[in-house]
């Protein structure tokens, strides 16, 4: 099994080929989570995710023969541009296999770092089925995302980083997709600081690890906003790893990670895709876990969809209330869509949609009902937007 020796080495490999991103402590979400939270910024390395760890680390101990012939690996996101990267500066071929329908910015992004990029499958397991017939048949290396203990050795690094710089954490929390950051961190963390406690977030969608390891059987969903930890079949060597050396591990939902990323976004003004918010996700679904503790955090990736990031952004006003669809029931005069945003201006609120409907209601032939979407400063400014319409003659409720 993977031991603390073998990140070390790891380190030594590593330094001076990518950045020693920052550990620090964030005032505003200690004061939100009850607990003293310090982040690690993964998202700031190059291809903005700490996978490019593991990835150098295992490029660089390739024997000659092996990085005369090049590397492949099967990546739909960060794996593949942490290899691609990596490969391109040390001069290797890399070859990337990743689904048809992966979005065209990761492909062309990978494609920028230098590797030839083949798209195969409708799934992941079909782009790595098809990897493998392409290592045999070119005698290429194969870079596995997450089961291989040089691979788990880089990523352990990230925990040799954060105990430096914050010698006296009380707890870890990492994002869990195939295991291969937790793993490398427990090994790492329980090495160092035995009493530390090490505890892995899933995905509710994607629990694999989470039911090999506990034992439960919860389901599989298809898709989550955290795409970077939707592992179906976790790894073996990380599992035997997490079993041993992490404490736990727990189960997030899809709007925890949303009001995380949006929160990370408001209140640190940084940049993190969904497996990048889980580990802040779990302190904010369970907040008396960690009540008074020094909690380590790792931002894992950066790397997200600006489309999937603006409607997440618009999900997380809407749950905070800073957007609000609210529908208003009035008489059918002239006059009264006037009154109606006159009333929304007074209390200092903002429309951005108008609907003005007559034919789909069930209100009598001499009502009108106006649908509006409106910018406000939180629920209790939607309160007082509710009651000055009611105040002004005319029915109106959050739809």
């Amino acid at each position: 099994m993977l031991e603390y020796n073998d990140i070390l080495d790891a380190a030594q490999r590593l330094h001076g080929h990518l950045l020693q991103t920052p550990c620090v402590a964030s005032q505003t979400l200690s004061e939100i989570t009850g607990a003293q939270v310090f982040l690690k910024f993964e998202n700031l390395q190059f291809t903005a995710s700490f996978k490019e760890r593991g990835a150098c680390n295992k490029l660089s101990q390739l024997t000659p023969a092996q990085s005369q012939a090049g590397v492949i690996a099967m990546s739909a996101g960060n794996h593949a541009q942490g290899v691609a990267y990596h490969a391109h500066r040390l001069g290797l071929r890399a070859v990337i296999v990743m689904p048809r329908f992966t979005p065209g910015v990761k492909v062309e992004r990978t494609r920028g770092f230098g590797a030839e990029v083949i798209l195969h499958g409708d799934t992941l397991e079909e782009a790595r089925s098809h990897a493998l017939e392409l290592a045999a048949a070119q005698g290429l290396t194969f870079i596995h995302p997450y089961d291989d203990d040089a691979i788990i050795a880089g990523q352990g690094t990230v925990a040799l980083e954060m105990l430096q710089q914050v010698p006296d954490l009380d707890v870890l929390v990492i994002a869990v997709g195939g295991g291969g950051l937790i793993a490398g961190m427990a090994t790492v963390a329980k090495a160092l600081r035995p009493g530390m406690q090490v505890i892995g977030v899933q995905t509710s969608r994607f629990p694999a690890m989470v039911n090999a390891v506990l034992g439960t059987h919860h389901p599989q969903g298809s898709s989550t906003i955290a795409e970077g930890i939707a592992v179906a079949s976790p790894g073996e060597l990380s599992r035997r790893i997490i079993t041993e050396r992490v404490d736990d591990l727990v189960l997030v939902e899809e709007g925890d990670i949303e009001q995380a990323l949006v929160m990370l976004l408001e209140v640190e003004k940084t940049l993190v895709e969904g497996a990048g918010a889980a580990g802040l996700a779990a302190l904010l679904k369970f907040p008396e876990r960690f009540q008074g503790k020094r909690v380590g955090l790792v931002l894992c990736g950066g790397n997200i969809d600006p489309l999937l990031l603006a409607s997440i952004i618009e999900r997380g006003m809407v749950r905070a209330g800073r957007l609000a669809r609210i529908r208003v029931s009035a008489r059918d005069v002239p006059g009264s869509l006037a009154r109606i945003t006159a009333t929304v201006a007074q209390v200092g609120a903002n429309i951005d949609e108008v609907h003005h409907q007559r034919a789909f209601t069930m209100l009598s032939a001499q009502n009108v009902e106006v649908e509006l979407v409106v910018q406000t400063r939180g629920h209790a400014h939607v309160a007082e937007l509710l009651a000055a319409l009611s105040a002004a003659g005319m029915d109106a409720k959050v739809v």
